[in-house]
């Protein structure tokens, strides 16, 4: 199996007056195509950094980072942008849904960045809405969803323009126990099912119990890379 994501001596500093912060400390990580990752380590540890910077939202100080072949380290602001979105699906833990929207016409939201005609984007959100279970939802906004159906619908938004990548940051950390359980399901279903690669930062073993294996960050610096 290929790596999808290659990261190799990457260190990320932040500045702020004249502190100087190293959040990353030369991190190396293989990610195979097809893999669940669960980015794991304490508050602190620099998780949400390194997903960032896999998904494009950052660029690290030093180091590079390989997606699908292409260097996006060395990527300008509008490159970024543009590979961002063909090619990156992002899940966060707030949902982040347009509340005057239907869930279908937030779905479609990553599609205007396309050339697909308004047919072709309500086709599509309609694909990923029943891939999620939503199909019955299309026209509900998000008021009148639960919090759980709200993030299958950022989840369809996430998987709608078929991303080459899904990074998730904390995607269950605002559900009760049973729900979150349904979206890890989901989330493995669309790994093993529809082979995608999924990167997740998470502080729940009980979440991380979902991914294929784990990574620990602690301090910026990689401590284990288990199965």
């Amino acid at each position: 199996m290929s790596d999808l994501v290659e990261v190799r001596g990457v260190t990320k500093v932040y500045r702020r007056g004249g502190e100087r912060i190293e959040v990353l400390h030369n991190v190396d990580l293989d990610i195979p195509r097809g893999d669940f990752l669960a980015l794991m380590g304490p508050s602190g540890s620099g998780k949400t950094t390194l997903l960032n910077l896999i998904g494009g939202l950052d660029t690290p100080t030093a180091g590079s980072i390989v997606v699908d072949g292409q260097r996006i380290d060395r990527l300008n602001g509008r490159e970024l942008a543009r590979w961002r979105a063909a090619h990156v699906g992002f899940v966060f833990q707030f949902y982040n849904l347009l509340p005057m929207l239907s869930a279908q016409r937030n779905v479609e939201l990553p599609l205007l960045l396309t050339d697909l005609p308004a047919r072709e984007r309500r086709r599509h959100a309609e694909i990923a809405l029943a891939l999620v279970g939503l199909a019955d939802r299309a026209r509900h906004r998000p008021r009148e969803l639960s919090g759980g159906q709200e993030q299958r619908v950022a989840i369809a938004r996430a998987i709608v323009s078929d991303p080459t990548l899904l990074v998730c940051d904390e995607p269950t950390g605002d559900l009760d126990r049973a729900t979150a359980e349904e979206i890890l399901t989901l989330l493995r279903m669309l790994n093993r099912e529809h082979g995608k690669t999924i990167v997740m930062v998470t502080h729940d073993p009980k979440a991380a119990d979902h991914a294929s294996r784990r990574v620990h960050l602690d301090k910026g610096t990689l401590v284990t890379a288990a199965a």
